[in-house]
């Protein structure tokens, strides 16, 4: 039977639903060091010390000492290690032996866009950041809607495929995209769409990244997350966002700490306990007044801040 795209989307929210609470996905991330009463992992994502223009080297320090079991760095940041002379091997064992795991990575690359020729280049840009990410022991990257943010006519069937050939490259190089929210963009900005076209990919390795700002700025209610297998979700973007500005105009500059906002925080840890989440809560920040105080107290804050919401959370 051949569906017309309307038919499509109007039959595929309840189709995500369900496929995706059946899915494999991917495997949620483990560690043994959890802390008591904490079933998520704790990620430092580096935008969070963006403002500081530390080396990849003193986030990872910084993250250790603040007593963090993830890292979510960019993928300039590893180009940048490499252009000052240094070694993605000796990286990742430094990461590792500061009892970190790289569950995730930051990239950009036009995956998504219409253009035949600019969609390649996408993909080759692609498959150099995943390499640079396995090179450092990463599990995943990124993979947002760069490229479409002004668009709202691309078929998601469309995207689905693109999508599809893009977990494929990742399955040859070991490093998973997961399909990334912005509620900024035109295009995969809301919950919906993109569980739509993760699912309609139809690919064991397809999963996606969330972020509780963005679902604020996109519309999406975080509600929606509880139809969900938390093993499609293997990391979630933490944070908070204030009350003013409002929605319209609020910008990534503007989040706050886990718990120091509106969000509906506790709500979306009891979801991800009962959807069976097991990932890596990745602190995600863009604030410009964290930046003019110390990196590891901004970062021992975070966690302290991502901690006291779970336990919140987890109590009510």
């Amino acid at each position: 039977m051949n569906l017309t795209r309307r038919d499509w989307l109007a039959a595929a929210p309840a189709l995500a639903g369900a496929a995706l609470a059946a899915a494999p996905a991917t495997a949620p991330a483990q560690s043994p060091d959890r802390p008591a009463g904490h079933p998520f992992l704790y990620g430092l994502n580096t935008s969070t010390l963006q403002g500081h223009k530390l080396t990849i080297v003193e986030e990872i320090e910084i993250a250790a000492k603040a007593g963090y079991q993830g890292l979510e760095p960019w993928v300039r940041e590893l180009d940048q290690h490499v252009k000052s002379g240094g070694s993605l091997k000796d990286l990742g064992q430094r990461t590792r032996d500061r009892g970190l795991s790289v569950e995730s990575a930051i990239g950009f690359f036009d995956w998504a866009v219409d253009d035949d020729a600019r969609r390649e280049k996408g993909l080759e840009e692609a498959r150099r950041s995943m390499e640079l990410v396995a090179r450092i022991g990463g599990k995943r990257v990124a993979a947002p809607p760069v490229g479409v943010t002004d668009r709202s006519d691309i078929d998601p069937r469309r995207l689905a495929e693109r999508y599809r050939k893009l977990c494929e490259l990742g399955k040859s190089i070991g490093v998973v995209p997961e399909l990334e929210l912005w509620g900024f963009s035109k295009t995969l900005g809301r919950l919906p769409e993109v569980v739509q076209v993760a699912v309609a990919a139809a690919h064991p390795d397809a999963c996606v990244l969330l972020d509780v700002y963005h679902m604020y700025k996109g519309g999406s209610d975080v509600q929606g997350m509880a139809l969900l297998n938390g093993a499609a979700l293997p990391v979630i973007h933490f944070n908070d966002y204030p009350a003013a500005p409002p929605r319209e105009t609020i910008t990534d500059a503007h989040r706050v700490y886990p718990g120091d906002g509106i969000a509906p925080i506790a709500q979306v840890v009891r979801i991800l306990r009962d959807i069976r989440f097991q990932g890596m809560l990745s602190l995600e920040l863009f604030n410009r007044d964290y930046w003019k105080q110390d990196a590891l107290e901004v970062a021992r804050t975070g966690l302290e801040k991502m901690r006291a919401a779970v336990r919140r959370g987890l109590s009510e």
